[in-house]
């Protein structure tokens, strides 16, 4: 029988089934690293790098909205780093994106390049054209960051498959609410869930979802033996973020459309990219597989001096790094060596009234 409920509302819901009567409604916190274990060990909780019951709630939060199994992580780079790790030995290929988030490559050239590790690199619009003969993994980002170009995940896990390639795809600009990677035929989804997940920019998390247990297993045993848990404080607060998922997400994608909107066609603007734009020339293959396209609009002003006299100006822009989060934030990419113009900005749109964002973009445009 087809499930007749969305996503977030048996999120909102799991527990309510099997709660008895007198048990708190709220997730609880086991803020403990140890649990009483007499005896030989059965499979019950016995340590925190182990297991911990506010934290498998999570992910069993996580896992509604992947359909899929999760694991979560301290950080979306130590969910990167799990997969890389759990699957990448001396000798293997990796294919990766030569325009997403600059950290994943980084990661590859000072751990696993070392060690035999072979890393080439493609831009997220060649991915579907791409040749994954002889390559171990291969990680997409798409929308990706900061750029926001798209691939198409069908076509590249078709390519995949037939190559016996993993296919990862880096979820985080999207989320499981816009955008589907295991659906669309994608082996790993991973996601930073500092960013839209939990949404307040106050935890760093990070997951690692797919329906194939034995590419997550061995993910799984890395965060154990690595020690990288995340604390039940933090998975709290993922959890309560995730709560208000649904809605956060609707206003920030609203808002980034709107500015794009009002900025397309400005001269003053040039390089404008997002995918919901139907000009935007990602536009076609983001309909196509996504519900909803991000927060995030990125654009360039004449140079670097002006893109952060802008941000500085801009009554509500935070001049920070990050996105997903309920305050729009901005910065200038070209400070983290991305390969942008000068005047590259990233504008990641929070969850203010559209009109009042809006405006005030456009007034600090005409303040310049």
């Amino acid at each position: 029988m087809t499930d007749p409920y969305s996503p977030i509302a048996r999120l909102l819901h799991h527990r309510t089934q099997g709660r008895r009567k007198g048990e708190p409604i709220a997730l609880p916190i086991v803020a403990s690293s140890t649990f009483d274990q007499p005896g030989d060990p059965d499979g019950t909780y016995f340590y925190g790098r182990n297991g911990n019951p506010t934290v498998e709630e999570v992910e069993a939060e996580l896992g509604i909205l992947e359909a899929a199994g999760s694991v979560l992580f301290p950080s979306g780079m130590a969910a990167i780093a799990s997969v890389f790790f759990g699957h990448l030995r001396p000798g293997d290929r990796v294919l990766v994106h030569s325009d997403g988030y600059y950290n994943a490559r980084a990661l590859l050239a000072a751990q696993f390049e070392p060690m035999g590790v072979r890393t080439q690199t493609v831009p997220t619009a060649d991915f579907a054209s791409a040749d994954f003969t002889g390559i171990k993994l291969a990680l997409i980002e798409t929308p990706s960051n900061p750029g926001l170009d798209v691939c198409d995940i069908a076509a590249v896990a078709g390519r995949t498959k037939s190559a016996g390639t993993i296919l990862v795809a880096d979820n985080t600009t999207a989320t499981p609410l816009c955008q589907r990677p295991l659906d669309l035929g994608a082996d790993i989804s991973i996601m930073a869930d500092t960013k839209a997940m939990a949404g307040h920019s106050d935890i760093l998390a990070g997951h690692v979802a797919s329906r194939n247990r034995a590419l997550l297993e061995p993910v799984r045993t890395w965060r154990r033996l690595a020690g990288a848990v995340v604390s039940p404080f933090d998975a709290y607060l993922l959890h309560r973020g995730l709560e208000t998922l649904e809605l956060r997400v609707g206003r920030a994608n609203s808002n980034a459309l709107a500015i794009a909107t009002a900025l397309s066609g400005d001269p003053r603007i040039s390089g404008l990219r997002y995918p919901g734009l139907v000009g935007d020339r990602a536009h076609t293959v983001a309909r196509r597989q996504m519900t909803g396209y991000g927060p995030i609009v990125s654009f360039c002003l004449s140079d670097r001096a002006a893109a952060e006299a802008f941000i500085a100006r801009h009554p509500l822009l935070a001049a920070a790094t990050s996105f997903g989060g309920v305050h729009s934030s901005a910065e200038c990419r070209i400070r983290w060596g991305d390969a942008v113009p000068e005047g590259f900005i990233r504008m990641a749109c929070g969850i203010e009234p559209v009109g009042d964002l809006v405006a005030a973009t456009l007034a600090a445009l005409d303040a310049g």
